[in-house]
């Protein structure tokens, strides 16, 4: 409808039946200018419902899907409450938007009509009169278009703190009711604590207590090296017999460690072996199941070409049988 008048406007200035006289023919560069703004305006906020319309059926279907993934889906009571305060809060704040478009709307249609108005002031006698007639009333609708958006902010903002509030109650419920469970977790926590430090101080005593047996045993450990050199000076071991025996425990220990060498070796060939047999075994499967998949989808195309076949024939056969009811009844005729 605003794109109409718009239009119609635009069509009368254009005929030049209004800009005969020298003042109009002054005014028309501004008056011009001004219809091109309304024009923009105007194609602007008559696109708004038409985008609000779309996308509305993909905002329906698109709650209708969420409607049904919560019905296929338990939830708990913890769940179904936070969902349904969080339904009341989009619903509450979608009418909050639709109010806030509302307005909006409003505001654009009040300059748009004042545009209007103010340019057919111009094929009027007493212009400014005219001029400031319209600007009054559009002033008296700017203001109650600002008391009720003066209205809807104390709103949002209210609003805005009883959620704040219900929120900072429910925190310090929250935390009220894990208080107990807290001050369990801690004096079990301090209890373990107090059981380490005194299982410390015990293991130190105990170390401290066994220090003087340690040393003892150091001690005889020393006497009993001591002894053992005696004893092989005693025997007649020479220095170059014991460096023989030493050579030849040292022979079997490097025997022993080659020994243990080659097991950790022959070990860790055998893991690998397992391995990769392993992974030919499940490629073996794979390749089994790929196989089995390829049959059965030659199979389920060899049915369908059956099936579809056995259609085509039943089909010509009831053609034939058709055409030779007509040749029939043709003969008969």
């Amino acid at each position: 409808m605003r794109s109409g008048a718009v239009s119609d406007v635009t069509a009368r200035v254009a005929c030049g039946a209004r800009f005969d006289s020298p003042l109009n023919r002054a005014f028309a560069p501004a008056v011009f200018a001004r219809i091109a703004a309304l024009a923009a305006v105007t194609a602007l906020v008559s696109s708004a419902p038409a985008f609000a319309q779309t996308a509305k059926p993909a905002q329906t279907a698109q709650s209708a899907q969420s409607a049904q993934a919560g019905a296929a889906t338990p939830l708990s009571a913890s769940a179904a409450t936070s969902a349904a305060a969080s339904d009341a809060q989009s619903s509450e704040d979608s009418g909050y938007g639709a109010r806030q478009k509302e307005l909006d709307r409003r505001t654009d249609e009040n300059n748009y009509r004042y545009g209007v108005a103010e340019h057919d002031c111009y094929s009027k006698f007493f212009v400014n009169h005219c001029i400031n007639v319209s600007r009054d009333k559009m002033r008296d609708e700017r203001a109650q278009i600002r008391k009720e958006q003066l209205a809807l902010d104390e709103e949002q903002r209210i609003e805005h703190a009883r959620k704040r509030d219900e929120q900072e109650a429910l925190n310090a419920a929250q935390d009220a009711a894990a208080a107990p469970q807290r001050a369990a977790t801690d004096a079990r926590n301090e209890q373990s604590y107090q059981d380490k430090q005194r299982q410390n101080a015990i293991d130190e005593a105990q170390r401290n207590a066994e220090a003087p047996q340690r040393a003892a045993n150091a001690q005889a450990y020393q006497a009993k090296q001591q002894q053992h050199v005696i004893d092989q000076a005693q025997r007649g071991a020479t220095p170059s017999q014991t460096a023989a025996n030493q050579a030849a425990y040292d022979a079997k220990q490097a025997d022993f460690q080659r020994k243990l060498a080659e097991a950790h070796a022959q070990g860790a060939q055998k893991a690998q072996e397992r391995v990769e047999k392993q992974q030919s075994f499940e490629s073996k499967q794979t390749t089994a199941a790929q196989h089995k998949a390829d049959v059965e989808a030659r199979q389920k195309q060899a049915a369908e070409k059956a099936k579809q076949k056995q259609e085509d024939d039943l089909k010509q056969q009831q053609q034939l049988e058709e055409q030779q009811k007509l040749q029939q009844q043709q003969q008969k005729k």
